[in-house]
């Protein structure tokens, strides 16, 4: 069973807690486990449950996010930080806090799955025990049976219409789940957002080409067919692939 990712939301707008408590439940693997309307809350409340991840707004009456993100960090189990703002101007200043990211608002939902992804990833690479165990195989139907696909067998996804489509090695399978979905439960894996409607497999990548427009285009071995690469993930991504 996957690990379940304990966040707590911060912002002293209620609404804006209402909205990034929404897309966050969107994703199996993170449970909301608490808000706060200041960063003297997010300090008790990260106290009390242990939040693995704290989203955590900048501009807030008396203690602010920066503040705020300070006293967390010296906890005896320090949560991630998610700065999750209106205002760029303080991106920098963030990082300085050992930042994960840097949420604009309105929120963009792909920008978002970046984030989970990026999250997940870290808190895996930090529980050894927990990252060496094989996780399961993902499970399609086809023709009236369920098959089970090793995710390491996996080449890349894609959404069309309203249907997932599997490339693997030995085949193509078609599945109504949700590609955010698929790509929440192959988190453990080297899978990599590049488009809005495609994840790959980063084990398979073996040469990415500049296109236009500052976008790129990726071909996966053994696979003849050239994916596009939105230019808003080259970069992520370049970090992702090379040493």
């Amino acid at each position: 069973m996957e690990k379940m990712i304990k966040a707590l939301v911060v912002d002293d707008e209620r609404y804006s807690r209402d909205e990034l408590k929404h897309l966050l439940s969107e994703y199996p693997s993170i449970q909301v486990a608490g808000e706060a309307d200041s960063g003297e809350s997010a300090i008790l409340q990260s106290i009390q449950h242990s939040p693995d991840v704290v989203f955590l707004d900048v501009e807030m009456p008396k203690m602010n996010g920066m503040e705020a993100a300070k006293s967390l960090l010296e906890l005896k189990k320090p949560p991630l930080i998610v700065f999750a703002t209106a205002y760029p101007q303080f991106a920098a200043e963030a990082f300085r806090y050992e930042a994960v990211d840097y949420l604009l608002k309105p929120y963009d939902e792909e920008q978002l799955s970046q984030t989970v992804a990026r999250v997940k990833k870290l808190l895996l690479s930090s529980h050894p025990f927990e990252n060496s165990r094989q996780p399961g195989k993902l499970a399609v139907e086809s023709e009236g049976e369920i098959l089970y696909l090793a995710p390491t067998d996996i080449l890349y996804i894609y959404r069309e219409e309203k249907v997932s489509k599997i490339i693997t090695k030995s085949g193509e399978y078609e599945v109504k789940t949700p590609l955010k979905d698929l790509e929440s439960r192959l988190g453990a894996y080297s899978f990599f957002r590049i488009h809005k409607s495609y994840i790959v497999n980063l084990d398979f990548v073996t040469k990415l080409t500049p296109w236009f427009n500052g976008a790129y285009q990726l071909e996966i071995q053994g696979h003849s067919e050239k994916l596009s690469v939105s230019r808003n993930y080259v970069k992520s991504l370049r970090q992702q692939l090379e040493l």
